[in-house]
């Protein structure tokens, strides 16, 4: 036996997040929640790159733009609804360009 998680997981096929986004997907309803999701994503996950590489917290960038940790927590976890000025805020407060487009 090379190892005990080697054993124990000898037998049994690996479920992973992609086989179980997979099952999810094929709701049509839970379909349409990923898709129209996909802005709160790039939005979160952009906001999220940028505080990081300019090594900040969210106490820090809301100090920076005159808004709460929650408000900076609820964008980044995909529940705020954050307005075009408070983007504006925080793009200048990570020293960055904000930048909207459609597709």
């Amino acid at each position: 036996m090379k190892n005990k998680i080697d054993f124990l997981l000898k037998d049994r096929p690996i479920f992973t997040l992609d086989d179980h986004l997979k099952i999810l997907l094929k709701n049509p309803k839970f379909k349409k929640e990923w898709e129209d999701s996909e802005a709160e994503y790039q939005l979160a996950c952009k906001l999220i790159e940028a505080r990081l590489k300019n090594k900040m917290s969210q106490r820090d960038l809301a100090e920076k733009v005159h808004t709460s940790q929650a408000a900076i927590s609820r964008i980044e976890g995909m529940y705020g609804n954050p307005s075009l000025d408070l983007l504006k805020r925080i793009a200048v407060a990570l020293n960055s360009k904000l930048q909207i487009s459609f597709s």
